[in-house]
């Protein structure tokens, strides 16, 4: 039997992957037993709801700069759209559990979206406006595409209503 330090490289992504779903299963535990208890109550907004409602301060703040060609302005907001600070371990862990088994299109469209932003701030560096814009379009359509498969569902589990502009 060999023992982890013994186990070749290609072997450790799959002992943290099992440590990671331990812990997540664990959260998943905790928070659903909160969750249960408090049923009845009325849902404190998420720290994601600020972080969304930032990145679209962020989207509009890149629209305003490509229509100044102000590159400095896209860049700098296109950095803040593709490095998104991310919620709380704790939160983070009830919308895994939401998500699921779409976890991977989940994390594919934040993949998506984190891509296309480093593509706006690259061509908003050489001041290339037809690129911006033909990114910007991408980055656009990963946040319509992510938001048009999971908003409602998730703004009805997380608040209780089906309204999408949460």
């Amino acid at each position: 039997m060999r023992t982890l330090t013994s186990t070749p490289r290609r072997h450790r992504p799959f002992h943290k992957t099992a440590v990671a779903a331990s812990l997540i299963a664990a959260m998943l535990a905790i928070t659903s037993a909160t969750s249960w208890a408090d049923e009845n109550a009325v849902a404190a907004p998420l720290a994601l709801r600020k972080i969304m409602q930032d990145l679209g301060k962020n989207m509009q703040a890149i629209t305003v700069g490509i229509s100044r060609g102000d590159w400095e302005l896209v860049e700098k907001n296109a950095a803040l759209v593709a490095e998104h600070p991310q919620p709380p371990l704790g939160e983070k862990m009830r919308i895994l559990g939401f998500v699921g088994t779409n976890m991977g299109k989940y994390k594919s469209y934040d993949g998506e979206t984190n891509a296309q932003a480093q593509a706006v701030g690259k061509s908003a560096n050489r001041h290339d406006g037809q690129a911006v814009i033909l990114a910007f379009q991408k980055l656009q359509t990963s946040c319509y595409t992510c938001h048009s498969e999971f908003r409602k569902p998730f703004v009805a589990h997380f608040y209780g209503t089906k309204d999408a502009t949460q």
